[in-house]
This record gives structure tokens, C-alpha cells and sequence, in this order.
């Protein structure tokens, strides 16, 4: 399993789409990879999570849904993963630049930049193959790596100028 396999595999067909879709779609891609490469495709989807385990990732998600605990906060970042590898890198180098997202998942109208459980398809689907679990790749450190964002408003807007203009609060 390449890297450009693996967002082949991840990345959603447009930004818009549901969960349910994006999730189907998965699963039924991951359905045709052999053992080996379901492990190799969930080592890649750990190092990824880890990756954009940062405050300043988080510091994005509280602007646009008010972000606050580490389960939701994985849920973001496996929507992060779907959008590609072109938007997942500049989020992670630069959050503020998710506000350039032209369509968002919404839910009750509001932007929904989650997706549940994205993250432990593969190991779903090993599982019910082998009756073994993948080996355990925690998602990040006891903490994000980084500063700690602001909550005021004030900070907010200065370190995230756009997606604070995109989503006020």
C-alpha cells in the first residue's frame, strides 16, 4: 500500500458528501484489499491522525462546530483525511485555510465536518476476516502537539482571520 494508494482509497468525492456515503464507499473499497494490505492501509490511516493531532488543528474545528472533546476532535480529523491529501496537507500546515472549503457536510444546516468511526474500518473489516484486531496505533499523544489555542474570541480572530470571517461566532 502506497501513500497515493491510500488517498485513492480515503478521499471523498466531493466535499459535500454525506457520512453514510463516504463510510459505504470505504468500506466496500477496503472490501477488495488483501489482509496484508488492510494492515499496511490502517498503518497509513494512524500515522495521518497522528499527523494532524495538533492544538492548532483543533483550534480550526472549535471555530467552526465549538470542537471540545478528543473523540470529536478524531472525527474531525478523519474528515480532514476525506477531503484528499492537497487540502488535508495545507490544513495541517496551515489550519486558517479550511475556511477556502466550498462545500461542507452540514447537519440541521450547519456545517458538519465530522466523520464517525472512519478511522477503524479497516479494522473492522479485519476482524470479521481473522478474528485478530490490528495492532493498537493510538491517534496522538496524551496531548496535541503545539500551543494550546485561545477560546477568546479576540485570539481567535487574530490566528484564525478566515475561518473566524467564515464562521462567527
Amino acid at each position: 500500500m502506497t501513500e497515493v494508494e491510500f488517498w485513492g482509497l480515503v478521499t471523498r468525492t466531493e466535499a459535500a458528501q454525506s457520512q453514510e456515503s463516504l463510510t459505504q464507499a470505504l468500506k466496500q473499497k477496503l472490501a477488495e484489499l488483501s489482509n496484508e494490505e488492510l494492515k499496511a492501509f490502517d498503518k497509513i490511516f494512524g500515522q495521518q491522525m497522528r499527523r494532524s493531532y495538533l492544538w492548532s488543528v483543533w483550534g480550526a474545528a472549535y471555530i467552526i462546530t465549538g470542537c471540545d472533546s478528543d473523540y470529536a476532535f478524531a472525527e474531525f480529523r478523519c474528515f480532514l483525511i476525506s477531503l484528499g491529501k492537497e487540502i488535508y496537507d495545507g490544513v495541517v500546515n496551515q489550519p486558517d485555510t479550511l475556511a477556502r472549503l466550498a462545500a461542507w457536510p452540514e447537519r440541521d444546516a450547519y456545517a458538519y465536518p465530522f466523520v464517525d468511526e472512519y478511522d477503524l474500518i479497516a479494522g473492522q473489516l479485519y476482524e470479521d476476516r481473522t478474528g485478530d484486531e490490528l495492532p493498537f496505533m493510538p491517534s496522538g499523544k496524551a496531548t496535541p502537539i503545539g500551543k494550546k489555542f485561545s477560546t477568546k474570541p479576540k485570539d481567535l480572530k487574530q490566528q484564525y482571520p478566515e475561518l473566524s470571517a467564515r464562521f462567527p461566532f
